[in-house]
């Protein structure tokens, strides 16, 4: 053993080997230095190529999000705008059935009114009708009464000479 191993190592089981080809010191030096070489170079192309691909997703989702909140922008109008004919078309349907509404009362009207002259007409010609008929009737009740009252006070010479007459009153006629 060496001097360099039995420094530390009389105060217990720790100890330190500063022998160089026994700790590997050489070989971990020359690994080192590689890495430390080309290393960066390497690793640092890596992350350039990551930090360029999250660069161009964060950009491509900033423009995706400008985008989106255009489209958000142009579709709130949109439904504002729909909102708004939607409400118009309800004001002028309300309208529209309100309009129609009073034009079928008025139309009722007038053919309730219609139907009434049309009642009345049939009442004053059946009034006619029946007035009519009520004169005949008495017209031929009177003709027979005075018939049966002429048979009577009139002889038969007498009724021939006013049939005669009548005929010729008719003739002349």
């Amino acid at each position: 053993m060496s001097f360099n191993t039995l420094v530390f190592a009389s105060h217990g089981s720790f100890g330190l080997n500063f022998d160089p080809f026994q700790t590997n010191i050489i070989n971990l030096a020359i690994v080192i230095a590689i890495l430390v070489k080309f290393l960066p170079g390497f690793l640092g192309g890596i992350l350039q190529r990551r930090r360029e691909v999250i660069l161009a997703e964060l950009k491509d989702a900033e423009e995706s999000l400008v985008q989106a909140s255009a489209a958000l922008a142009l579709a709130q109008q949109e439904l504002s705008s729909s909102q708004a004919k939607a409400d118009q078309i309800r004001i002028d349907g309300k309208a529209r059935a309100q309009a129609i509404r009073l034009e079928a009362d008025h139309r009722t009207i007038q053919e309730m009114a219609l139907l009434k002259q049309g009642a009345d007409s049939d009442v004053n010609a059946e009034v006619s009708r029946v007035r009519d008929q009520l004169r005949r009737e008495a017209a031929r009740l009177a003709i027979e009464k005075a018939l049966v009252s002429l048979t009577k006070k009139l002889d038969s010479k007498s009724q021939a000479r006013l049939i005669d007459q009548s005929i010729s009153n008719l003739g002349n006629a």
